[in-house]
């Protein structure tokens, strides 16, 4: 059982931060924010809403189903206990999505960023075997990490929102401080040595 989160202003203000920087709303953005950069403008668009089916579109729509058909609690996979099937279906997902995207040329950057997620995606079904690890702060981590790499470090200054997301899912009863704290040191290691190997 999910513990009890105190109502009120800052608990709505923390389902509002939650909600707006869930993996697959970060992941979309950042997707085609990479593919826009790195293929030059509307060409890029085009790898990057294709990229996005796989890394958050299909994980997404299966998530939303199985809240539908009762076998999970919620869309944030919120119990330690229903996670490992939601994130095995995300990574066989991106996995296809990266074969399909490299036998298509897709350029570096979309392939650095999508195989970055395969990783975390089989680092987070490892850690989530035994403890609850934060996936809000480890895609909010490697979302400023790749921006930054990306568009430089002016880019360090959305760095801030990570406390932020961190402060929205403990208050919210979902994650503790550690849990939060490992997540985004995780998804920022991940995301830097990946995408940065690769693009």
């Amino acid at each position: 059982m999910r513990p009890l989160v105190p109502p009120g202003p800052a608990t709505r203000l923390a389902r509002l931060v939650t909600e707006v920087t869930a993996p697959a709303v970060l992941v979309t953005a950042l997707t085609v924010a990479v593919a826009w950069h790195g293929a030059g403008g509307p060409h890029g668009l085009a790898w990057g809403l294709l990229a996005t089916v796989f890394a958050s579109g299909i994980p997404f729509a299966y998530i939303v189903g199985s809240v539908r058909r009762g076998r999970l609690t919620d869309h944030h996979v919120g119990l330690r206990e229903q996670r490992r099937v939601p994130l095995l279906f995300g990574l066989a997902s991106a996995a296809a999505g990266l074969a399909l995207l490299a036998a298509l040329g897709a350029p570096r950057p979309v392939l650095a960023l999508v195989a970055a997620g395969v990783v975390g995606l089989v680092v987070a079904v490892t850690v989530s075997h035994w403890w609850k690890m934060s996936i809000h702060s480890a895609v909010a981590t490697g979302t400023v990490v790749v921006l930054a790499l990306t568009f430089g470090p002016r880019l360090l200054v959305v760095a801030p929102l990570l406390p932020v997301v961190g402060w929205s899912r403990v208050r919210l009863r979902d994650h503790t401080v550690a849990q939060v704290v490992v997540g985004g040191a995780v998804g920022g290691l991940v995301a830097g040595v990946v995408f940065t190997a690769l693009g």
